[in-house]
């Protein structure tokens, strides 16, 4: 047997019961695939990390990242998270305001910047190792709006389509007219199942221009029902990066740095604010950033057999 510290903490969030939960191991050295899933279904929460030395002596960490559902070669919040919990408890050490470090993920090395605030890392924002990719076509309007129980004329057209964006995870985003269509989703598994199982497009982000707390741009929910087995997130950062893509591209006049700020798991009592930086040039997207605030909420150890 052997025993393995870990940590919890509440990511894209500033208190304590909100944002989206994540259980770090900072040393997983030792620990086999079946017992980094074992260990991951038993906190159940939308993702747990793994940390190992890196492959490479120029980068940070190496990270292992886990769904109950399993692995994932990228994600955001545990991207941030793990950043925030390796600073805070002193396993990377802060080098001033602001620290640069490099995690290896499974879609490739991840600058993260951590930010601190009075003395303690706070913010951690990281950059996507893959820019923003258009994937395959969406069922049409009427059938997202029924894997989405909602109306047709909820879901916007035109120029903001329905559409599948990746940043090394896909998402689809289904755009609607405001954040009340945003509130009323849920979704259908019968018509998910019909329509989006399977595909680029199984995991949904639903998302308005309306958001509810000002200062804020997007109001979002996040239903991941398949492969991640994560029926509805709180924050996904790894779509807000995707997302960033999304905007970007159709931001007016477009060429600089955008910013947007994201609310996220309003519905779920669980709320979280994300932050988006997409460099354009041209029409094109140069550079995406995501990040936001982090908590550490509990530590302890397990014991593994």
């Amino acid at each position: 047997m052997a025993s393995y510290r870990f940590l919890t903490a509440d990511i894209f969030t500033s208190k304590r019961f909100g944002g989206n939960q994540l259980a770090v191991l900072p040393d997983a050295r030792g620990l086999t695939d079946e017992q980094l899933i074992a260990i991951t279904r038993e906190f159940n929460y939308s993702e747990s990390t793994f940390v190992f030395p890196p492959d490479n002596p120029a980068h940070t960490r190496r990270v292992r990242i886990f769904t109950p559902g399993g692995e994932l070669p990228f994600a955001g919040h545990p991207t941030v998270g793990t950043a925030f919990v390796l600073a805070t408890t002193g396993e990377i050490p802060l080098t001033g305001d602001e620290t640069r470090i490099v995690l290896e993920e499974k879609v490739g090395p991840v600058p993260v910047v951590i930010r601190t605030r009075n003395g303690k890392p706070a913010f951690c924002q990281f950059s996507v190792a893959k820019l923003p990719e258009v994937g395959a076509p969406l069922p049409p309007r009427a059938a997202l709006a029924a894997v989405l129980s909602l109306n047709e004329d909820d879901l916007l057209d035109g120029a903001w389509h329905p559409q599948v964006v990746s940043c090394g995870l896909p998402f689809a985003f289904v755009p609607v007219r405001d954040r009340g269509a945003v509130a009323r989703s849920r979704i259908r598994l019968d018509q998910w199942e019909k329509h989006l199982a399977g595909t680029q497009g199984e995991a949904v982000m639903i998302f308005a221009m309306d958001a509810e707390e000002a200062g804020h741009d997007v109001h979002a929910r996040m239903y991941g029902p398949g492969a991640i087995n994560v029926p509805e997130d709180p924050a996904t950062g790894s779509a807000c990066a995707a997302l960033g893509g999304y905007l970007a591209a159709r931001a007016r006049p477009g060429d600089g740095t955008l910013r947007w700020v994201v609310e996220q798991g309003y519905e779920m009592g669980r709320p979280s604010l994300i932050e988006i930086e997409a460099d354009r040039s041209g029409q094109q997207v140069t550079a995406v950033r995501v990040g936001g605030d982090s908590v550490l909420v509990s530590e302890g150890t397990m014991t593994v057999a």
